[in-house]
């Protein structure tokens, strides 16, 4: 057996990839498990986005490499977006990185502004690929606390009091997941003002801004922000496509140039037929939308009443694909509930503590789940 490189020693196989193998073997042996766990759409992308798709992979070229920045048509389509969205400005020359993905993102822009010995400011609870790739590439997680109190939003006077002359990176995601919190301008504000007091990158990841959401916000909306933040963003829960592997990251010349530099050596170009599909996307009527969130509004009510079977308290004005509950009191071990219940009722919940240790105490539900099966999972109970 050849030893494999130390840097595996620092991270573990992604939660999901674990449970949801033994998930599948669970229903493999008969079980009926309904499957609240992950937030991949069960919906399907547009109409238009399929039909592009399908015009153009008889186009020619349509099967050679494309450009590493993604077709012009791209990045303008981009641009649109969120000058339309959000109202900002960005270059689509040289602002603008389409990416296979958001989650790749995070490795890159790791990659191209992370040494070793370098610390990262990391939400807890968050987003458990910030430390998997943090440690990766030789980086030290130093985690901020988010709490229920101060409406998952961190301290920031209190982490000013920190050492923070190694830090040179945080990450950072509003709409929060898994919580669905949101920011305000003005918080955006004190984060970018934070960040270039103490000359920090701070990226936004944020892929759910359209879901249940009615103020849509980017951070880069803030004068001045290209300076210090970069924003990830992504087609996958906004458009159901998931599994096409489509984002995008947005920031300075300086900065996205380079995260181009590892970005190239990693991959030679997005899929043609996907980029006119992403295309596609990006110009749907605010109708898909609100389609969207109609399905969302109806399956989000069915998950407060299961919430409340389960005796649980939410928050009804968070917003994302997810509901994010807190257990009752007297039960010390969100892993031991959501087990129990998975294997009692044939029902799959995440567990708050994958997400950090702030997390303990609460479940998190998706909302990828047909208003039957939901209603289903009710009866259950």
């Amino acid at each position: 057996m050849i030893r494999t490189a130390d840097r595996l020693h620092t991270v573990e196989e992604y939660y999901f990839s674990k449970k949801l193998r033994e998930v599948r073997g669970l229903i493999a042996e008969g079980r009926p498990v309904i499957n609240m766990g992950i937030g991949s759409p069960d919906l399907v992308p547009s109409k238009e986005i399929v039909e592009s798709i399908q015009q153009a992979v008889s186009e020619p070229g349509a099967h050679q490499y494309q450009s590493y920045q993604g077709l012009p048509a791209l990045r303008e389509a981009i641009a649109t977006f969120y000058q339309k969205k959000f109202g900002v400005e960005a270059n689509p020359v040289n602002e603008i990185l389409p990416l296979m993905g958001s989650k790749e993102g995070i490795m890159h822009i790791s990659m191209a502004f992370l040494n070793p010995g370098d610390e990262v400011l990391i939400p807890n609870p968050g987003y458990p690929t910030y430390t998997s790739v943090t440690k990766l590439v030789g980086a030290t997680p130093k985690y901020y606390n988010l709490r229920d109190d101060n409406g998952w939003f961190p301290d920031l006077e209190a982490l000013q009091e920190l050492d923070l002359k190694k830090v040179k990176l945080m990450w950072v995601s509003y709409p929060h997941m898994p919580t669905g919190a949101i920011a305000t301008k003005t918080q955006f504000e004190a984060l970018i003002t934070f960040a270039k007091k103490n000359d920090i990158l701070l990226v936004n990841d944020n892929p759910y801004s359209f879901v249940l959401n009615t103020t849509p916000l980017s951070m880069l909306a803030v004068e001045g922000a290209k300076e210090v933040v970069l924003e990830l963003n992504s087609l996958s829960k906004t458009f159901n496509m998931a599994g096409w592997r489509v984002g995008m990251v947005l920031g300075s010349v300086a900065h996205i140039n380079a995260i181009l530099k590892v970005k190239s050596n990693m991959d030679s170009g997005m899929f043609y037929g996907i980029q006119k599909g992403a295309i596609a996307a990006l110009k749907s009527p605010q109708s898909w939308f609100d389609e969207l969130n109609r399905t969302y509004h109806s399956r989000r009510k069915l998950i407060f009443e299961l919430a409340d079977r389960l005796q649980c308290v939410y928050d009804t004005n968070a917003v994302g694909m997810f509901v994010w509950a807190k257990l009752p009191s007297e039960i010390e071990s969100a892993e031991q509930f959501i087990d129990k219940v998975l294997y009692d009722k044939n029902i799959f919940i995440t567990p708050g503590t994958i997400f950090g240790s702030n997390g303990e105490g609460y479940i998190r539900f998706s909302l990828c789940v047909t208003e039957e099966k939901i209603q289903e999972a009710i009866n259950r109970f």
